[in-house]
């Protein structure tokens, strides 16, 4: 059967990572997960509670497309409370997940054709859906210097319709600053281009708060889930905010697509957002694991990071070491029972020399895996 050209995207890594673990699994070996970004969590018990209530009183059939007014609520109080942003709930739209909301920004923003900058290394499947849905991804090789996040010089005269940031990045934890994101929509603005803001990992953050682009500009399109913070990733559960006329944009995209956001996650979605005690547990092993990290990679031999500013993940330049991270992500598999992702998913150019190191599991998980990590290294040689 005939495929289109829109279907001939890359693999998501990691996903392959993942399996190839769950097969040593199978065989009956212990896997020390490393390679997901993926709380070992649970949604938070409110929203377990919440939602097996509903479930006894509600058959939860389709809410509106842009998602439950109650969750739209509070998120926009969740604005005021989080970042001091008066933020009007009519602006935000629930989604299938961040994913969701990235189909609908490319398709709400975007024409056939349009480049859309993204830095480089970055969410791999940000890539993939701009091409899947016709559009041109435009790697910014971002710098050392800058931490791994673009500035206004990496794109300057590139003729694109849109860019998109993230803050807390992945693969590699780092935040822009309001003077970083302040110029980067300056700039954005400046070529007519659209702005997006993926800020997925907010809450995550260990030394300063992270800063929205609603603090900087309202022309923008913010993207967020209750997957990490919220710990709620197999709900499948995001939501975007987008200014003001745009909201029957995408609104009208979204009830063709998706009809709506699932009913039962966004009942769930709405309890675990007063979870506080619980998230705030959560974020302490997050903060105890990257300390172990922070300590334990050099000690094995891992010495080129950069300190993460937010979300669960090391990013490591191992290219004194090899140029095929994806080799080399098999072998620390398969001799040392550790999943760790190849740094080609998320840079194409450079990442054949890095590794992603995730650490939003267990502490005592993060122990074990370190020291599997440092014996493997002293035996390799």
């Amino acid at each position: 059967m005939r495929n289109s050209t829109r279907s001939d995207v890359d693999p998501f890594i990691v996903m392959d990572v993942m399996e190839a673990a769950r097969r040593a699994e199978e065989a009956g070996r212990r896997v020390i997960h490393m390679e997901v970004g993926q709380p070992g969590t649970g949604a938070p018990k409110g929203a377990l509670k919440a939602l097996a209530g509903a479930l006894e009183a509600d058959p939860l059939g389709y809410t509106v497309a842009l998602g439950l007014p109650a969750l739209r609520r509070r998120i926009a109080q969740m604005y005021g409370e989080w970042y001091n942003v008066d933020l009007n709930p009519e602006r935000v739209v629930i989604t299938p997940g961040s994913s969701g909301g990235f189909l609908l920004t490319f398709t709400a923003l975007f024409d056939s054709g349009d480049r859309v900058g993204i830095g480089a290394p970055g969410y791999p499947s940000y890539r993939q859906i701009l091409s899947a849905l016709g559009l041109v991804p435009v790697d910014l090789q971002t710098a050392p210097e800058n931490r791994l996040q673009p500035v206004p010089g990496d794109f300057a005269g590139m003729d694109l319709a849109g860019l998109l940031v993230a803050s807390p990045a992945n693969p590699t934890g780092t935040m822009l600053d309001r003077p970083a994101m302040s110029a980067l929509i300056e700039a954005t603005h400046a070529q007519g281009a659209s702005f997006i803001s993926d800020e997925i990992y907010h809450g995550i953050e260990y030394e300063a708060k992270a800063v929205t682009a609603l603090e900087v500009t309202d022309e923008c399109y913010v993207i967020n889930s209750f997957s990490k913070y919220f710990s709620m990733t197999g709900w499948r559960v995001g939501w975007m905010v987008v200014p003001d006329d745009q909201v029957r944009v995408v609104e009208r995209i979204a009830q063709n697509m998706f009809i709506c956001a699932p009913h039962a996650s966004q009942v769930a979605a709405l309890a675990a957002m007063d979870c506080d005690k619980e998230l705030q547990a959560n974020l302490d092993v997050y903060k105890a694991n990257r300390a172990l990290m922070l300590e334990g990679l050099p000690k094995a031999g891992f010495t080129r990071i950069a300190p993460p500013d937010g979300a669960f993940y090391v990013y490591a330049d191992v290219s004194d070491i090899t140029d095929d991270s994806r080799a080399f992500a098999a072998e620390i598999l398969d001799k040392a029972g550790v999943a760790v992702t190849p740094g080609l998913d998320f840079d194409p150019v450079r990442g054949g020399g890095t590794l992603r190191f995730s650490y939003a599991r267990a502490t005592e998980d993060i122990e074990e895996g370190l020291q599997r990590l440092a014996t493997f290294m002293a035996n390799r040689g």
